[in-house]
């Protein structure tokens, strides 16, 4: 394997939901208290599992990203048998403004920001995604969203979009490789695979085959090493 070195890099792409944010705990925090309001009792897996499955689906049938939550909400509803009604399937895109960093995000981004350009690709909506930059504490040199490319990942079109904004070379950092590591790794971008250990052992986003160029249990240790190289 190649030997990560900061000085192949100028710019670092990063995924938004699921390697910067925890979106596991917001999908949760937000929908595990519906289910129940519902009575409807289902374990943390199963929710995520259902999640991963139902998302692109839905996102292959356009739309925004809030409509995109509204519709999966919906789909939990026919499978659980309960009826959502309008406002908690607004208030599902609502809760992101509630979702945190990991622990290590901010320190780790502050950290490469010192040195790299940053930029983010995300499947979100612009206004959406304003409320999780406040919480990552970084200047981005550029965001470019599903709204904007008019297309979700794994599409590559939004990576060529973002890839027209930024300075190469160019490392993309992901947790999903259903998402991120496999269009990035066939438009021949470096990869690097956060593997986010210790969460749920079902995940929000669907898995698929793809080999990061490298792999690190979190964040911090990604930062380090390649800072100190």
């Amino acid at each position: 394997m190649t030997e990560l070195a900061a000085s192949n890099y100028k710019t670092i792409t990063f995924d938004c939901y699921g390697t910067l944010i925890d979106w596991e705990n917001g999908i949760l925090g937000y929908l595990q208290p519906l289910l129940e309001s519902y009575d409807v009792h289902v374990v943390d897996d199963w929710v995520l599992d259902y999640f991963a499955q139902c998302e692109p689906q839905v996102q292959a049938e356009g739309g925004s990203y809030r409509s995109v939550l509204g519709k999966v909400l919906a789909r939990f509803g026919t499978r659980l048998a309960f009826t959502p009604n309008a406002e908690s399937m607004q208030d599902f895109a609502n809760s992101i403004e509630y979702w945190q960093p990991y622990p290590d995000t901010v320190p780790a981004l502050r950290s490469l920001a010192s040195q790299f350009s940053l930029a983010v690709i995300s499947n979100i909506d612009n206004d959406l995604f304003v409320h999780s930059a406040k919480q990552l504490g970084v200047d981005f040199a550029s965001v470019t969203t599903a709204q904007d490319a008019g297309v979700y990942k794994p599409d590559r079109k939004i990576f060529q979009a973002a890839l027209k904004s930024v300075e190469g070379p160019v490392l993309h950092v992901a947790q999903s490789t259903y998402h991120d590591i496999a269009p990035a790794s066939q438009l021949g971008l470096d990869t690097v695979w956060i593997e986010r250990p210790g969460a749920s052992s079902a995940r929000a986003a669907k898995a698929a085959q793809a080999e990061p160029t490298w792999s690190f249990p979190t964040l911090a240790d990604f930062a380090e090493a390649l800072l100190t190289r």
